[in-house]
This record gives structure tokens, sequence and C-alpha cells, in this order.
């Protein structure tokens, strides 16, 4: 066992000796190699953060969603659902909700006004932490997400305006800002009262939006929301389990679309290595002669080039996640951040969790490593088993 892994320690001496002998070359494709996994890294590291922003935001979000369907189309729903609704078994409570989407034609931004009252919330306390200032209360009074209040262009003025349907103008006055970590829901929000969002879409006194309904047990969401839709007909009935889901989704397949799209550049960059380890060069044909004249074996030469591809392949998998890690948690992913976070004019300022699972390293070690070492080990033995005297001259 000792002789063994002296054995694997020489190896490894000899292997890093190796390397340090030919720096400039092997720098040049541990710097590219790097740079490669670096750009898959990223959008791997990006898709996990924000699935894990989404999650941690949405946990206090409705567990089930009632809407009013025709023809395919999202409607205006009647208040009378709301007694229908609280009379089933397992519910806490229903909050009628207002919200819709705003077009300025100024920006070309899409707004989403939300109006629904945290009192009948079962934590509705909790909307107070997430805003700077204070709730609205008054006629048109509102508070904006941060990147609505930037694209208004207030410049330290609180009073603004909105079209109704009619185009008249509708006065709104900014009380308050929702806080950056919310970012990922609230950066294109106006949330306003009930009667000022009713007012800006012309919905009646007796409908909302939709309905919110809050669950006291999360293991009956699923039987509820069936009663749901057996007693109103008609109604799309989403739970929260299935909005989670579609968030993922969403940034899965984004993240899947743009890693196929630089898993070309990294078999690019496996081709080049298949193709420079095949050509060794007649000095690297000559040290393999000389250590197999001087008694090393076929194994021990494959062992040899191993430890060197998996050293210069490890490195660049390190400094490549690395500095993958520093672009999407430090500098916000801001390569990748549009293609994740679609084509909307009003982009959130992220605060991105830290997040990186096992499973993903090992996935992108798999993916960049696993291949390389291939490219390089194969020709290697094709080298070794050549006889000494055709490479020595």
């Amino acid at each position: 066992m000792n002789f063994l892994l002296e054995k694997q320690l020489n190896l490894l001496d000899y292997a890093l000796a190796s390397l340090w002998r030919r720096k400039l070359k092997n720098l040049g494709i541990m710097s590219v190699f790097a740079g490669v996994i670096c750009l898959v890294a990223s959008f791997q590291f990006l898709t996990a953060s924000l699935t894990a922003t989404a999650q941690d935001l949405l946990a206090e979000a409705p567990e089930i969603v009632v809407q009013q369907m025709s023809a395919g189309r999202q409607e205006a729903l009647p208040l009378s659902y709301l007694s229908s609704l609280e009379e089933l078994n397992g519910v806490r409570t229903v909050a009628p909700r207002i919200w819709g989407y705003y077009f300025s034609e100024i920006s070309g931004a899409n707004y989403t006004v939300l109006a629904v009252d945290p009192s009948v919330m079962p934590k509705g306390d909790r909307l107070f932490q997430a805003v700077e200032g204070q709730l609205p209360s008054g006629p048109g009074e509102a508070v904006l997400g941060s990147g609505v209040a930037a694209d208004l262009k207030l410049a330290g003025r609180r009073s603004f305006s909105l079209f109704r349907p009619d185009l008249t103008l509708k006065p709104m006055q900014m009380v308050g800002v929702f806080k950056p970590d919310t970012d990922l829901l609230t950066a294109d929000l106006i949330y306003t009262t009930p009667d000022a969002a009713r007012d800006l879409f012309a919905i009646p006194a007796d409908h909302c939006t939709d309905l919110c309904v809050y669950v006291a047990n999360p293991r009956e969401i699923g039987t509820i929301a069936k009663k749901i839709s057996v007693i109103l007909p008609g109604t799309r009935v989403l739970t929260r389990p299935q909005i989670s889901q579609t968030y993922r989704v969403v940034f899965g397949w984004r993240s899947g679309f743009a890693s196929i799209c630089l898993l070309s550049a990294l078999a690019a960059f496996v081709i080049l290595a298949w193709d420079k380890a095949s050509g060794l060069s007649a000095e690297e044909k000559r040290e393999i002669a000389i250590l197999k004249v001087l008694g090393w074996q076929t194994g021990d030469i494959l062992l040899l080039r191993c430890w060197e591809s998996l050293i210069a392949a490890g490195l660049a998998w390190l400094l490549g996640c690395t500095a993958a890690y520093l672009h999407v948690f430090w500098l916000g992913g801001a390569l990748f951040k549009p293609v994740m976070l679609g084509w909307s004019v009003i982009h959130p300022q992220l605060r991105l969790l830290p997040v990186v699972s096992t499973a993903d390293l090992l996935l992108i070690f798999t993916m960049s490593v696993v291949p390389y070492l291939a490219a390089t080990v194969i020709p290697a033995w094709r080298a070794a088993i050549t006889p000494p005297d055709a490479a020595i001259r």
C-alpha cells in the first residue's frame, strides 16, 4: 500500500514538473478552458439563485388563486363568489384582489397595478416590512416598485398621473417604495387601494380581478382547489406549488437553452484539445520514448498523462467556478441576467442569494473536465504504445 502511494506521489511530482516545463502552453489552455467553464457555471449558479429567490419571495403568496375565464381570457370576477369559498372546510380567509397591466407609451414599459386589503390577509402586517414609507390608504395613494419609480422620473415629486380606459387622467400620489430585496416581484409594481385600482381600470364595485384563498392546512391545497373547480365552474384555479413550478420551468428553460449554446463552445474546446494532444510534438514523443527505455510501462505513462490533464483541468474548473461565483453573486450576473429575466423594459435590480449546490458543481465538472480528460489521455495512449526506437532518431 505504501509502495502504491509513493508511486502516485512520484508521478504527481513528475507531472507538476512536466507542466511547469511547458508553462506558457499550459497556462494558455487553462485560461481558455477556465473562461468556457465560467460561462457554463454562471448560468447554473444564476438559475439556482433566481429559483431560490423566487421560492423565498413566494413563501407568503396565497395558497390558491381563483380567476374567472371567458373564451380563454381572464375577466372580472363577481364578489358574490366570496361567500361560497368562505364556506369551504379548510379555508382560513378569502381576499379579493384587483390587478392589471398599465402600458406606458412614454417608456414602452408595462407596470403591474395591484390592490388588496392587507387587513384580510393572514400575514398582511408583513407587507409593512417590505415598504419604505407607508401603505396607501387615501384616494389615489400608491407604493411604487423601484423600477417604476425610476421609469416615472419623478425627480423628487410625489404626484403622477395615469390614463384611464377613456383616456381621462387618474391622479396618483406616491407614499412609499418597495425595498430592493423584493425587486424580483415588485420592480414593476404599483400597489394602491382597491377603490383607486377599480377607478383606474373601470372595474365595477361588485367585481374584482381574482380571489386569493388562504388555506389552513397546506396539505389540503390540492383537495380544496378541486372543490373550488366543482362549485365554481368556468373559473381557473391556480395553486402556489403550480406558480412555483412555473418559475422553475421558466428559469430552467432559459438556462438550458443558453447552456446548450455554450456547450458548442465547450465542444469546440474539447476538439481543439484532442487535436493538440493528437499532434504531440517531437520533444513530447521523445520524452515518452525515453521513459519507456528507462523501464516505464504504458500504464505508468498513461497515469502520468492523467495526472497532468487532471491538474490542468481541475485548476481550470476551480478558476472557472470561482470566476462564475464572483460574476453572479458580486456583479449580479450582469452578462446573462437580461436573458434570464426576459424581455421586459423594467428589469429588477436583484440581490441574488448565494446558492451553490454540490450537484451543480458535479454537473459542471462532468460536462467540462471529463471530456477534456478523454480528449488528452487517449492520444497519449496512442503515443505510449509506439515503439521507442520509432520516436528516438
